[in-house]
């Protein structure tokens, strides 16, 4: 039996919304902020070099397509699925560290605390510890009102198989499907998700293409200006001293 008992559409579609408008609202802050000297401060010159690179404009287009791809992944992970996943659950946005969701169904006397992650690829042992140390914590709230004691960690994509080793979890984890099932009650849910969306992406795609063409643009003159000879060809000595000297 599954946590969720339905859900309104209305307020799950408001949370979809406000959570691409901030998705690219931070992307295009970021990309409005970039800075060739710090971008080059952590890129390898060495790489560019082997790779036969011969313009600014290559260089260029090869730190911001790699920029923009770490970086949305992580700004996306930090402001989409929670929003939503607390839209869906009717719970509560939870005050415990490291946990997202609280659900207290009072018929059953149960608290359910829930973590809401990205994908299923976000724990090592350390962060895995902590998360265990979280629900714990929360375990402790749920004794107090005396109730039973539910926890688990919710990843809004992908698969998680449980392996059936080693010693029983204090919390069980749900992946994709299965999480947003258990979250709504809807088989379905998973994939309503991106019919939600509609056409409000394709709202903000002018803003960050502008936003894009401009960096662009932007970082190949501050390159041309700090790594470049008079000539226009790639200063490579001084790139690698500007990166790795004194």
């Amino acid at each position: 039996m599954s946590i969720g008992n339905g859900y309104d559409e209305k307020e799950v579609i408001e949370a979809i919304a406000v959570a691409l408008e901030t998705f690219y609202g931070s992307l295009i802050s970021k990309i409005d902020e970039l800075n060739i000297q710090k971008i080059m401060k952590r890129k390898n010159p060495y790489l560019y070099r082997a790779k036969a690179m011969q313009n600014a404009s290559e260089i260029v287009e090869s730190v911001l397509t790699a920029f923009v791809s770490s970086s949305e992944e992580t700004i996306f992970g930090n402001c989409f699925f929670e929003p939503i996943a607390l839209a869906a659950s009717n719970g509560n946005k939870a005050l415990a560290e490291g946990i997202d969701i609280m659900i207290q169904d009072k018929e059953t006397n149960t608290m359910t605390a829930i973590a809401v992650k990205s994908g299923t690829s976000v724990f090592n042992a350390d962060s895995k510890k902590r998360q265990e140390q979280n629900f714990m914590a929360a375990g402790k709230l749920a004794q107090q009102a005396k109730a039973r004691y539910d926890a688990y960690v919710g990843y809004c994509y992908g698969k998680k198989k449980e392996t059936g080793r080693g010693k029983p979890k204090m919390y069980r984890e749900l992946a994709g499907k299965q999480f947003w099932a258990e979250l709504t009650g809807d088989e379905e849910f998973y994939k309503k998700i991106i019919t939600y969306m509609g056409t409000l992406p394709e709202q903000y795609i002018s803003q960050y293409q502008e936003s894009y063409n401009k960096a662009a643009n932007r970082l190949v003159r501050e390159f041309s200006n700090s790594f470049c000879k008079d000539d226009g060809s790639i200063d490579w000595e001084k790139l690698v001293e500007f990166n790795s000297g004194d």
